[in-house]
């Protein structure tokens, strides 16, 4: 495992839709330890490919009770409305509130390719919906109600 680079906002990449992942290869299972790895030395609870420059569908998720893997997510429902602070690995030192459903149900991969569905609420509702915004090519802050604000210290645990 290695840690990647993490893009910042104004990397065209973040504006780029990603592509599907087809098969999982020896790569792809690398890049997702790699994406792991980076995202916890980050202190984040997410990150999508993207944001470390790779433009394929994957998402990893952590909200403090193991890392979830989504692999070509789709939403297929949410529910209800959460307002909170959010942040971005891509715009470290940086967060805004941002209202966002408090409940999803998301249709993924996993990293042997089988289909599962995941359901989540709150923080994990936040996260995916977050995550699978950057696969889309779309940051948070167009979602920022008011203006975004400077976080000090040990970045939010909303952190992506």
């Amino acid at each position: 495992m290695a840690l990647r680079q993490i893009r910042l906002m104004g990397d065209a990449i973040l504006e780029k839709v990603c592509r599907p992942v087809g098969e999982m290869t020896p790569r792809t299972k690398t890049l997702i330890d790699d994406m792991l790895e980076t995202m916890y030395d980050a202190n984040g609870v997410g990150l999508a490919a993207p944001q470390v420059g790779i433009l394929k569908r994957i998402v990893v998720i952590d909200i403090g009770e193991g890392p979830v893997i989504l692999i070509n997510p789709e939403i297929l429902e949410t529910s209800g409305e959460q307002t909170g602070q959010e942040g971005c690995l891509s715009l470290p030192g940086q967060a805004g509130i941002v209202t966002r459903p408090n409940y999803v149900k998301v249709r993924a991969l996993d990293t042997d390719m089988n289909e599962f569905e995941l359901e989540g609420s709150e923080l994990l509702a936040r996260a995916i919906c977050h995550e699978c915004d950057h696969l889309e090519g779309h940051m948070y802050v167009k979602l920022v109600e008011g203006d975004l604000f400077e976080v000090g210290g040990e970045e939010g645990e909303e952190d992506d």
